[in-house]
């Protein structure tokens, strides 16, 4: 299921990315580039930032905090994301906690692969037709000012494998299965991928308020 929510019409087409995560940066901008909207990441910017402490129990709460707190540090309309995995037979875990699910790794690489075994070692005894899961990802747009502009929500569903199959994609993209396509979110091209993705249908209901 997809949500969202206008409060304001975005009046411009500079959009600051609340991330230096390069992968979420490049699949924003497939999106939303050609659309003419210029997307920029924390990266572009000359100062460094304090990150907002997202301490919400929701991936929507996480996105309002992170988007008005660099929104207001940097004087700049911004688009954030939160985002995480969502499993059922975990009660709904890693959830807001996706992103340090394992606790250990210094990269992300390493994040992701200690979260991913993470995932399988608590999942080893669930049956297939048990290890549903949908990827969330919740995106708040904020002014200067910290009036919220618009929010989405969109959620890309599926069930975890047994192991990473795919070389696209970060976090758990190797183990989501879509059954659709009978591929991994990390086997499926860009294009593919953002058809249809979470975060994907999270940017196009806000590319359609950006576009009024």
């Amino acid at each position: 299921m997809e949500t969202y929510q206008l409060v304001g019409k975005v009046r411009n087409m500079r959009i600051l990315l609340a991330t230096s995560n390069e992968h979420k940066l490049k699949e924003v901008r497939e999106i939303l580039e050609p659309l003419g909207v210029e997307v920029d990441g924390l990266d572009s910017t000359e100062a460094t930032y304090e990150e907002p402490n997202e301490d919400a129990d929701t991936f929507e709460g996480n996105a309002k905090i992170k988007a008005v707190g660099y929104a207001k540090a940097t004087g700049i309309r911004c688009m954030a994301d939160d985002s995480g995995l969502s499993v059922d037979a975990l009660d709904g875990r890693p959830g807001v906690y996706s992103a340090r699910f394992a606790g250990k790794g210094d990269t992300r690489e390493e994040r992701d692969r200690e979260n991913n075994a993470l995932l399988l070692q608590q999942l080893q005894d669930v049956p297939a037709n048990e290890r549903t899961a949908r990827f969330v990802c919740a995106i708040c747009v904020a002014d200067p000012d910290g009036t919220i502009i618009a929010e989405s929500t969109g959620t890309f569903g599926g069930i975890i494998g047994f192991i990473p199959r795919g070389e696209n994609g970060f976090g758990y993209d190797p183990l989501l299965v879509v059954p659709s396509a009978n591929k991994t979110s990390a086997e499926m091209s860009p294009k593919e991928k953002n058809a249809q993705s979470h975060r994907g249908n999270a940017v196009r209901k806000i590319s359609s308020m950006m576009l009024q």
